[in-house]
Parts: C-alpha cells; structure tokens; sequence
C-alpha cells in the first residue's frame, strides 16, 4: 500500500510539473516581438503619430496594441509602477528612473525615433505671426507682456509644461495668465474661440490633424519664433527643425521596460525601420533616419513615335 501511495504521489507532481511548465509556455507563447496584446503608454502631446504608427504596425502583424494617452508626469508614474511597460516619451528617462528599474532587474531599452517640436499658436485674428521665445519665457516668469493675453497649455503635468518651465528656471508655472486644460485638442479650441492668447502644444497636433481638429485647427496660426541666441524668426518647418534653426524642437524615444523580448522590441524595430520612418516623414516630423528612395533605371529608352 506505501508503495502504491509512494508511486500515485510521485506520478501526481509528475502531471503538476508537466501542466506547470504547460501553463507557463502558454503564457511566453502569447506575446512574442511580432505577436500578441501588450499596452503602450503614449505622450498626450505625440498621440497622432503614435496612432497611425500603432495602425500599420497591427495591419501587418498578429498584435493588438492599446494605447493610453497620459501627460508626461502622470505617465513616467504608471510606466515605473507596472512590473513591465513600454513608453513613447519626449525626453529620456532620469538617473532616479533609471534606478528604480534597476531595482526590478530591467535594463530599459531606449531607441530615438524621430524629432518634435514645441508650437505656439494664437487666434486667425491675431495678424501677427512672429513671437519672441524671450518674451514667452518672461511672461513664465511673471512679467507682463501687452502682446500675450495669456498663454494656454494643455496639462499642468505635460511635457510642453516641463519643457517651457526649464527653460525659464522656474519650479511653478505663475497662477496668472497661465491656463492648463488636460488635452491638446482642448487648447487648439480655445485658441480658435479667444483672441489674444497663446496657445503651447505639441507640433504634431497640427501637421496631422485628426478629422474633428481639422476646422479648429484652420482656426489658429502657427507662429514663427525668434529663438534666444537669434535674430531671425523660424517656422517649424520640417526642414528648420532638420538644420537646427527652430529653437523648440526636441526628440522623441520608445522607452521599452518590458524586460523580455516582446512587442515592445518589436514595435520599436518597426517605428525605427524603413516604414516607421517613412510614417515620420509623411507626418511632417524630423525622422532619426531618412528613408531611401527607389529609382528605377532603364538601359534603353523608346524613342519610336506612334
């Protein structure tokens, strides 16, 4: 009977190991760098290209992506907090970032993407389209300036916030005309409704429009902006942000923490490879690398007329 008991017991952990190992390959074997269903955490102020990016990625592969829009605070928040994440940020991750990831045993893979910028817009109404990054700067600093009513951001946790504040060395935006939403498509309304003020949002935002912004977004100006070490205004333009004249322009990173080889890796191949950067080109952003063209060259030319 011991030896009956010894055999079932032996037998019965033997099925439990098989099944455990089962239930673990099942698990590795739904997500790989091509395949299965994982969460990005996008950058508000870059979610349009992130969409169209996200939509051909899906078109090809076996994958299903859900993004989640947040402001860049409330983002870094969530991505720190999962046991693995993947993050489209406007700015690198920090040496204290860097080590709470340390402490998980995850090696965060960064890849550079492509190149934003930081756009103000004003009113139809407002003819004058030349502001001065000093005078913006200033008026962070709670200096009033008659040629701003005020200026409008989206979120008071945003990285155009975080951007516009370092470079005015300022730890706190003033409670006087500086306005917060929570979106870009909020400030991109505003703007259209009220004269005066400046609105600061991401380029992307109005290079490629969705279809319910396009009418606001003819609404507004792009201003053109005299950087602090220039005499001359600067559009942003693809090609001002590609010389280095626009003085607002900052790059774009894929923070992939997902500590195993998933979509993560994959979709950041993608957005880094031919297709992903042609999808940045279209978008009127600055890719890391500028796709090729084919030419197609013929050895003889018909010169027979019909």
């Amino acid at each position: 009977m011991f030896k009956i008991s010894k055999f079932f017991v032996l037998g019965f952990v033997g099925v439990l190991f098989v099944m455990c190992n089962k239930s673990d390959q099942s698990k590795n074997d739904k997500e790989t760098i091509l395949k299965g269903t994982t969460t990005l955490y996008v950058d508000e102020t870059l979610t349009p290209i992130i969409e169209d990016q996200v939509a051909v990625f899906e078109s090809k592969y076996d994958a299903k992506i859900k993004l989640v829009s947040k402001s860049e605070s409330e983002l870094v928040v969530s991505l720190v907090k999962e046991k693995s994440g993947i993050a489209i940020l406007s700015r690198n991750l920090t040496l204290n970032e860097n080590k709470i990831f340390e402490q998980k045993k995850i090696t965060p893979k960064i890849t550079k993407f492509a190149t934003d910028a930081i756009a103000f817009i004003s009113n139809k109404s407002n003819k004058d389209t030349l502001i001065e990054l000093k005078s913006v700067i200033e008026f962070m600093q709670g200096k009033l300036n008659p040629k701003i009513k005020g200026l409008v951001f989206d979120n008071p946790n945003s990285s155009t916030v975080r951007f516009m504040s370092e470079l005015a060395k300022i730890n706190a935006i003033p409670e006087k005309g500086v306005y917060s939403f929570k979106t870009n498509e909020e400030v991109i309304k505003f703007v259209a409704k009220n004269e005066g003020m400046i609105g600061v949002i991401g380029l992307n935002w109005l290079t490629q429009p969705m279809p319910e912004m396009q009418e606001f977004v003819g609404k507004v100006n792009v201003l053109s902006v005299k950087g602090l070490k220039s005499n001359n205004y600067y559009f942003p333009s693809q090609n001002n942000i590609a010389e280095g004249k626009y003085p607002l322009a900052r790059d774009l990173y894929i923070i992939n923490a997902q500590g195993f080889s998933g979509l993560g890796m994959g979709f950041a191949s993608f957005v880094a490879g031919d297709i992903g950067q042609r999808i940045i080109l279209k978008s009127g952003l600055l890719p890391v690398t500028m796709p090729g063209r084919k030419i197609n060259i013929r050895n003889e030319i018909n010169n027979d007329k019909k």
